[in-house]
């Protein structure tokens, strides 16, 4: 498509209209103000980068998260145009950051098969931060612009020169406007690797400041790579992908299957870099046209002994299938472009598959054969299945209650004032059914696990009695022609299983069934996990039940603190305090895992007036440098020096050790990592710095130093202290089940939600499936990130 490219310069930018809706209606915009409308702020940014690796003139992005809940996005492209744009007469880069519509995108020409055209873009994400500064690198100079809430809050200026090219954009989401601001590194790296796979050639990293975490993407093999990728946890009946592609009309097609040993289809479609999630145009395409010349090829050499009518859900089960199409100006139903909704895609989809698929099966019969062989099977338990449906229906009928034994049901009807509690074990719901509210509370105890329906076709999940049980008791029915969740009985079914490691396979093993079968009780959030408490507590004869960790955090330094007193410090901000050094010391040893040195961070963020504009003055420099080095605190590095940087016209503190180098420079300086750290550092000065007196049981002790004094207040606390990791429901008598995990007024409920399908179905076929090798690795990379294991 090079021959459609024109210069992407100031007059690329076309303007459409004003911004002030933005923030009024954000949900118009972005979707929604949840976890989800969060994201898609990065990914408007990201695209953004995406496009101009598309056009050829990027091939390296990069995502940071900070630890005040800002993120960096940075890219070495042309960098945003830096002259007065030709129309709104102010700089292009303003033009481009406040005005909604602006961008090279709505040029035809600047950019093919962009992903930011549906009137979301980084104006939005402007709007809806609290802040964004975006820095660029072009026409030999760097450019700087600081905005608060869309508004520009000091003029675009010249900062440095440079001979690269690229657009940094820093922002951190609006508090008033979202509900959370708290970026998943997971959520955003899946979507970065998935990016990588369908962009091949271009490096993609992505950081975590806060949890020191980092990824990094590069795929050369393309969307082939990303189905291996995909599949990589199940077993597969073809060993290498079909791919298929080719042009229509002016459309790129790509799809690449293949087919696994589940139950389940899997399609992954994209139209210019952009996840279709709820499918579209392009995906009834390949549907229809996939199953009309499946079924035609195998009739007409009469592969079928038996007469069957073959259906495209027998055909599609176990299918896994990516479908790229990249096409100019597209067009979405929705503002976050869930849905595709050009009838041309499905046009040249088909077209594709019509001109490809016939001749791969005729030189493939050996796959033909694996395909035919699977949805025949499908078809008979798919026939099974019916079969044993009609006998429960018939039964239901004939008997006067079908609901099951065990469950000892609620004296409410109405679904939304009724709870489920779905109980591990007998005598668990025992205890569940002697202190449960019976006029809204209702308990299924379950006996033993229940089936792995990872593993398992409809039939067979049919006949089991724990899950027939569940099935009964909500009332919905089952399967796709079958299940209505308007005949739900309860809309709060909360899992209550043990502490333990059998306890969270029950969890996951149900979370699996109604991932797979109900999976509209999931996205409508009705589907809970009872927390019971971490933790038992005692200290001589008194005993406590803790709830999570900040609990406890509280808890211990209520005791720690108990009997000391501070000179020149109020009592009642003793937990503040010491809650925020405790975070100081903290951050200082997730910095010194970067190789950054304890003793300089912890002087550095002690200077107030340490900004990144501080280094452009060579005196403050040579000071700051001459304290470091009389305290000896430059002695371990082998050189140690000032420098000059021409592309900021600032001074750096160099420091040269074995394994590399550690820089004070404007990076760092205004990272919001070491804003964080000079911020939490007032805390440290209102108790003292060193040689810290302090009243501990009317005695007088001197600390050294004040991290001494953390670690004796945090180790008091645990003195005497009997901490007890809570593991089993039938530890507790019925009033102690009632009062810390049943009781709606004192119990911790979490609420599964499915973020993302696609990385929902790859974790399930990963933990509960039958590849061992993938588990083996994820249980490996995540080991030292688990949390109260029970060993």
């Amino acid at each position: 498509m090079t021959e459609n490219r024109k210069d992407y310069n100031e007059e690329s930018i076309k303007v459409l209209e004003g911004l002030e809706p933005v923030r009024q209606r954000p949900g118009m915009y972005i979707g929604s103000v949840d976890q989800r409308g969060l994201h898609h702020l990065v990914y408007e940014v990201v695209d953004n980068s995406i496009d101009e690796a598309s056009a050829g003139y990027c091939d390296e992005i990069k995502v940071i998260l900070h630890i005040d809940g800002s993120v960096t996005i940075e890219d070495n492209g042309r960098g945003i145009p830096v002259g007065e744009h030709p129309v709104a007469k102010k700089p292009t880069v303003e033009v481009v950051m406040t005005t909604l519509h602006a961008g090279g995108k709505f040029n035809s020409g600047a950019y093919y098969a962009s992903g930011g055209l549906h009137g979301v873009g980084v104006s939005v994400v402007n709007a809806l931060s609290e802040y964004l500064e975006v820095t660029v690198k072009r026409d030999g100079g760097v450019y700087f612009q600081r905005y608060e809430r869309g508004v520009p809050v000091e003029e675009f200026k010249k900062i440095g020169t440079t001979s690269k090219t690229g657009t940094k954009v820093t922002f951190k989401p609006d508090p008033e406007i979202f509900e959370t601001t708290e970026f998943s590194f997971e959520i955003l790296s899946k979507r970065m690797r998935e990016l990588a796979f369908l962009n091949s050639g271009i490096r993609i990293s992505i950081a975590d400041e806060s949890q020191g975490k980092k990824n990094e993407y590069f795929a050369e093999g393309g969307i082939i790579s990303y189905l291996k990728y995909l599949n990589r946890a199940k077993a597969l009946l073809i060993e290498e992908p079909i791919y298929i592609n080719g042009t229509h009309e002016n459309i790129m097609v790509e799809i690449v299957f293949t087919y696994n040993d589940t139950y389940n289809e899997n399609i992954y479609s994209f139209v210019n870099n952009i996840h279709t999630v709820e499918g579209g145009t392009h995906e009834a395409g390949f549907k229809a046209s996939y199953t009309k010349i499946f079924n035609s090829f195998i009739n007409r050499h009469g592969l079928l002994k038996e007469k069957i009518n073959l259906t495209g859900d027998d055909l599609r089960e176990g299918l896994s299938v990516i479908i790229s199409v990249r096409m100019n100006e597209p067009v979405f139903e929705g503002q976050t472009k869930g849905k595709l909704g050009s009838s041309q895609a499905r046009v040249a989809v088909e077209t594709i598959m019509n001109s490809n698929l016939p001749d791969f099966l005729e030189e493939n019969p050996h796959i033909v054969k694996k395909i035919l062989d699977k949805a025949v099977q499908a078809y008979r338990a798919r026939e099974a299945a019916r079969k044993a449906k009609e006998i429960t229906r018939r039964k239901s009928a004939l008997e006067v209650s079908t609901l099951p034994g065990k469950l000892a049901d609620c004296q409410e009807k109405d679904p939304s004032k009724s709870e489920l509690f779905i109980v591990e074990g007998d005598s668990a719901g025992g205890s569940a059914k002697q202190c449960r509210d019976r006029r809204f509370q209702a308990i299924l105890p379950l006996k033993g696990k229940i089936l792995n329906v990872e593993k398992a076709r409809f039939d067979k999940l049919l006949s089991n009695n724990e899950i027939k049980n569940i099935i009964t008791a909500l009332g919905t029915g089952i399967g796709k022609d079958d299940f209505n969740i308007e005949k739900l009985r309860y809309h709060k079914i909360i899992i209550m299983t043990d502490a333990d490691v059998d306890g969270a396979h029950i969890s996951t093993l149900l979370m699996t069934f109604f991932f797979r079968y109900m999976r509209e009780i999931i996205e409508r959030g009705y589907l809970y996990v009872a927390r019971p408490p971490l933790y038992k507590v005692k200290k001589g004869k008194s005993e406590r039940y803790i709830n999570d960790e900040h609990e406890m955090q509280d808890f211990l330094l209520e005791l720690g603190l108990d009997g000391v007193e501070i000179k020149n410090l109020s009592q009642h901000r003793y937990n503040e305090v010491f809650k925020n050094l405790m975070k100081f010391f903290e951050l200082i040893d997730v910095f010194s895992k970067r190789d950054m040195p304890k003793d300089i961070l912890y002087e550095l963020s002690l200077y107030e007036d340490l900004k990144p504009q501080s280094l452009n003055d060579r005196v403050f420099v040579e000071n700051m440098f001459n304290i470091l080095r009389d305290k000896g605190l430059l002695d371990v590095y082998k050189k140690a020096y000032i420098d000059f940087n021409p592309e900021y016209g600032r001074y750096n503190i160099i420091l040269e050790h074995d394994k590399g180098m550690f820089i004070i420079n404007t990076d760092f300086i205004g990272s919001p990592e070491f804003k964080e750290l000079q911020r939490l550092s007032k805390f440290a000065k209102e108790i003292g710095i060193d040689n810290i007196k302090v009243t501990i049981d009317n005695e007088d002790i001197v600390f050294e130093k004040l991290q001494d004094l953390v670690s004796y207040i945090e180790n008091r606390a645990k003195k005497g202290l009997n901490i007890q990791r809570y593991k089993g429901l039938g530890e507790m008598n019925p009033e102690q089940l009632w009062e810390t995990t049943v009781d709606p007024e004192r119990r911790t409920l979490y609420r599964i939600t499915i973020n993302d399908a696609e990385e929902a179905d790859e974790l399930f076929s990963l933990l509960m499936g039958d590849v061992v090798a993938p588990r083996r690795e994820f249980i490996e990379t995540n080991a030292l990130n688990a949390k109260n294991i029970d060993i």
